[in-house]
C-alpha cells in the first residue's frame, strides 16, 4: 500500500507533540487527539508516515535556505518523494506551512533526531535525500551545505559520517573510497572489509524499509549502495 494514502488525515486519533505535531494540527484545524497517546510509532506504516512528513518539512526549510525556491528543487522534491499528482495538494499544504512558519529548521531536526535516535541509519538517509534536493538546481549553495551539516550534527552524525554521505554523491570515478567507507588509507584490509560489510547491511534497501523508510523514497539509497560497493572495489584492487 502506498504511504501517500491520507497522509495528513492519518495523524487524527494519535498523540504527537512537538513542532511536527503542532504543524500538522494547524493543517487539520485542531489538536491531534491524545486518545492513543504513545502508540503513534508502534507500526511500520506510522513510522514511514512520520519519515515522509519529516522530509517534507526539512526540504521546505532547505529549499529556501539560499533565499529562493527554484523550479528544479520543487521538481526534485516531487520526484524524490515519489509524490503522485493527486497527492500534491496535501503535500503542498505541509510544505507551505513549514516554509512560512516562524520556527527554524532546528526544532524539527531535533524532534526527528529524537524519533529516530535508535535508528541512526534512517537519519543518515534523511541527510542523503537533503543532498539530493539541494543538488537539483545544479549546485549546492554555501547556505544549503551549512544547513545540511548542522542538521547532521543535530542528528549526532559524526563528521566522518557526514563526509561519507557527501562523498558518496559523486560519480564512481571521482569519489574517494576511504571517505565513503569512513576509513583511513592506513587501516588494514580486514578493518576496511568489516566496515564495508557493516555499511552494506545498514544501507540495503530492505533494511531501510524495515527501519521506517518508505519504499517510495528508498530508491536513492541504491545510489549510496553503488557508491559503497564501488569504494570497496577500488580499495580491494589496491590490496590485491
Amino acid at each position: 500500500m502506498s504511504i501517500w494514502g491520507n497522509l495528513v488525515g492519518g495523524f487524527i486519533g494519535f498523540s504527537f507533540a512537538g513542532p511536527i505535531g503542532a504543524l500538522i494540527g494547524s493543517i487539520i484545524g485542531g489538536k491531534i487527539s491524545s486518545a492513543r497517546k504513545g502508540s503513534f510509532q508502534q507500526s511500520l506504516a506510522q513510522s514511514q508516515q512520520i519519515f515522509i512528513i519529516s522530509l517534507i518539512i526539512l526540504t521546505a526549510k532547505l529549499a529556501k535556505a539560499d533565499g529562493q525556491v527554484s523550479k528544479d528543487e520543487l521538481i526534485a522534491i516531487k520526484e524524490k518523494l515519489k509524490i503522485p499528482d493527486h497527492e500534491i495538494d496535501q503535500v503542498g499544504k505541509i510544505f507551505n506551512k513549514a516554509k512560512k512558519d516562524s520556527l527554524g529548521y532546528e526544532p524539527y531536526a531535533q524532534q526527528i533526531a529524537q524519533i529516530y535516535r535508535n535508528n541512526p541509519v534512517v537519519l543518515d538517509e534523511v541527510i542523503n535525500i537533503l543532498f539530493y534536493i539541494a543538488e537539483a538546481d545544479g549546485k549546492i549553495s554555501d547556505s544549503e551545505l551549512i544547513m545540511i551539516k548542522n542538521i547532521a550534527r543535530i542528528f549526532n552524525l559524526t563528521d566522518i559520517q557526514f563526509e561519507g554521505i557527501k562523498e558518496s554523491r559523486k560519480g564512481s570515478d571521482k569519489l574517494n573510497p576511504y571517505i565513503v567507507l569512513g576509513c583511513s588509507s592506513n587501516d588494514d584490509f580486514a578493518t576496511i572489509r568489516k566496515k564495508y560489510l557493516q555499511l552494506s547491511k545498514e544501507h540495503h534497501p530492505d533494511a531501510l524499509i524495515n527501519k521506517g523508510v518508505p519504499k517510495e523514497v528508498v530508491e536513492q539509497s541504491k545510489k549510496k549502495m553503488r557508491a559503497i560497493n564501488s569504494a570497496f572495489d577500488k580499495i580491494e584492487k589496491i590490496h590485491t
